[in-house]
């Protein structure tokens, strides 16, 4: 990480360290564990449609903020959109180290990338390296699973509903993101 501030005269101060990673909601739910009372088997609903969307999620756990958009498809273009909202929550005067998965769209030739983000990419099948995977999994548990959606437009409803709920609990995504290896430079 040093060596990326160096390189662009950036004081380690003025760097905010960011997570990125997009996950697929739709119709097709998983179900969840639930509670119950011992020896009974409780019933979770299960569509069959199809349906789905993507959230594009991004988030900096030392300041306790993030990122997201709700988009129909996950593709280069896509991923240029989320780079420019998190662009717009960086603070005045930092730059973001954006730390994600090699999937193809995060490394496209096509990205335009905004000048206050740095694009840093995790080892490939190291997912437990990402604390966005473990904000999904949050997400799903607490408020996207054992549900059947009506719509295509109620997916996108519920996912923004979860991810404005989250966004508004920084503590969570601090304790939930925080990860030593990543702030010791």
């Amino acid at each position: 990480m040093a060596q990326i501030a160096e390189d662009k005269a950036i004081a380690q101060s003025d760097i905010e360290i960011w997570f990125a990673d997009e996950a697929r909601i739709g119709q097709k739910n998983k179900i969840t564990r639930r509670w119950a009372r011992r020896g009974t088997r409780p019933s979770a609903p299960h569509d069959q449609r199809t349906a789905s969307t993507y959230i594009f999620g991004a988030i900096c756990p030392m300041e306790g903020k993030g990122a997201a958009l709700v988009l129909p498809t996950c593709n280069t273009e896509a991923m240029n959109l989320h780079l420019a909202e998190i662009a717009t929550e960086i603070a005045p005067g930092k730059h973001a180290i954006l730390l994600l998965d090699q999937a193809g769209w995060h490394l496209s030739s096509r990205l335009v990338v905004p000048p206050n983000i740095t694009l840093v990419p995790l080892p490939s099948k190291c997912p437990e390296l990402n604390p966005q995977e473990n904000v999904w999994q949050f997400m799903r548990d607490n408020w996207l699973s054992n549900r059947v959606f009506k719509s295509y437009e109620d997916i996108v409803d519920h996912c923004c509903y979860a991810w404005n709920k989250l966004i508004d609990q920084p503590w969570r995504i601090m304790s939930i993101g925080i990860r030593d290896w990543a702030y010791r430079f």
